[in-house]
């Protein structure tokens, strides 16, 4: 198991059926069929209870921050409740927690401040497993500061780092690693728990990618060590909001680009400019509707329901993941890639057909109510590496409200392509 998931057997948490009553976008059809959206793991759809709480805001609380008049404070107070609920998400401290438009721009934003402090040759080791969120900035470090890359290689066949690569790519020049908690394309977990372990111990700063990780795994940022660590809301059922976790002394420890009358204290000097203050407030809706899964909030602290719910939705994922797997391999001219089920990785599986490109793929599925992602989701590396960068690959993610049938109807449809189905 992973050191970065829960040690909890897995309780009982909402039926399948009474969390899909919570998604009015469940309601969509083609035609005959419903939809199945397999495209969480580019954004999942969204709990009423997420819009209500945005809404609520926007016409009732709708201000700017940190002035004297009683709309001002409400919102000071529900940004100041978000940090605590995404900080309960996370594992860490309130203090510690920022949001801004995207994890894309806060980490440029991380990235700039952290290379204000390095020299030319300073080492960075980023991954052929990552999203380019967590090489792109890098790169242009790389060039702007005289840094140089160094990159934890591909195990092509596994889906996971190559062996024993990482320990080799530390020396006493690396000042920064960049780290993928789990791939968006193939599905893998890595352990970067023990990779950051290994890291500190050389001195240098490290960042992880949760976005595809914290929807999820119950992220525990003090058993992973980092200094810095993000993820997106619109992953785990909320709005288009990023947010960051950076350890108090690490962020203080920046060189962060201001405005002079802007907050210079620990979270707020992370944050650039007005907010998104309605997509913050649904942020923090998401968190409590993952964590009311497990129950209301007089059943036990936030960070416990959270735990319950996580431990169950993950075995329900791997029983839909191996549902997927399986039916899949079975077709003929469709290989899966990533780790096989009962790995260390998430329900999310990338698949190609011989003879068709992605995107055919995904139009031939949307009339069935089959909804996938195509294409290399940004995972530039990961595709070149697989000889895919033509034709892509197509996505399926399984989120809290998919079902064995709509697994299988997604099996069903890709073997209606493969055998000529009109």
């Amino acid at each position: 198991m992973s050191t970065l998931t829960t040690g909890m057997s897995a309780p009982a948490v909402a039926d399948v059926d009474v969390i899909r009553a919570h998604f009015p976008a469940l309601t969509r059809r083609e035609g005959a069929h419903p939809v199945a959206y397999f495209d969480g793991p580019g954004g999942t759809q969204v709990p009423r209870v997420v819009a209500e709480a945005m809404t609520d805001y926007l016409l009732h609380h709708n201000a700017n921050t940190h002035w004297a008049y009683p709309t001002s404070a409400e919102t000071d107070a529900l940004l100041a409740a978000a940090r605590e609920a995404l900080a309960d998400f996370l594992g860490a401290d309130a203090g510690e927690i920022a949001f801004g438009a995207n994890m894309t721009t806060l980490l440029f934003h991380v990235a700039r401040a952290i290379g204000r402090g390095l020299e030319p040759g300073d080492e960075i080791i980023v991954t052929e497993l990552d999203h380019h969120a967590n090489v792109a900035p890098w790169q242009a470090l790389a060039r702007e500061r005289g840094a140089v890359l160094r990159w934890l290689p591909l195990d092509v066949h596994t889906g996971r780092h190559e062996a024993g690569a990482f320990a080799r790519l530390l020396s006493p020049r690396t000042k920064v690693v960049a780290l993928g908690a789990a791939s968006n394309m193939l599905g893998t977990v890595s352990d970067v728990a023990a990779m950051v372990q290994q890291a500190r111990a050389h001195g240098a700063i490290t960042v992880v990618d949760a976005v595809h990780y914290a929807p999820h795994h119950l992220t525990d940022v003090r058993a992973i060590g980092c200094d810095f660590l993000l993820c997106s809301a619109y992953k785990f059922y909320g709005p288009h909001v990023g947010v960051v976790y950076g350890r108090a002394e690490a962020t203080a420890a920046l060189d962060l680009p201001r405005l002079e009358p802007a907050p210079d204290w620990v979270p707020e000097c992370l944050e650039t400019g007005t907010q998104n203050h309605e997509g913050i407030v649904g942020a923090a809706a998401a968190v409590d509707f993952l964590a009311g899964l497990a129950g209301p909030a007089d059943t036990g602290p936030r960070r416990e329901r959270l735990a319950r719910t996580f431990a169950a939705l993950h075995a329900r994922g791997e029983s839909l993941l191996a549902r997927l797997w399986t039916g899949l391999g079975a077709i003929e001219g469709v290989t899966c890639y990533g780790p096989p089920p009962g790995t260390a990785r998430t329900p999310t599986v990338s698949f190609r057909v011989e003879g068709h490109a992605s995107e055919q793929v995904a139009r031939f599925l949307a009339p069935r109510g089959v909804y996938v992602s195509h294409g290399d989701f940004y995972a530039t590396t990961i595709a070149r590496r697989l000889g895919v960068v033509e034709e892509g690959l197509v996505r399926a993610g399984c989120s809290c409200y998919t079902t064995h049938d709509e697994v299988d109807r997604l099996v069903v449809g890709v073997q209606a392509l493969v055998q000529g189905a009109h």
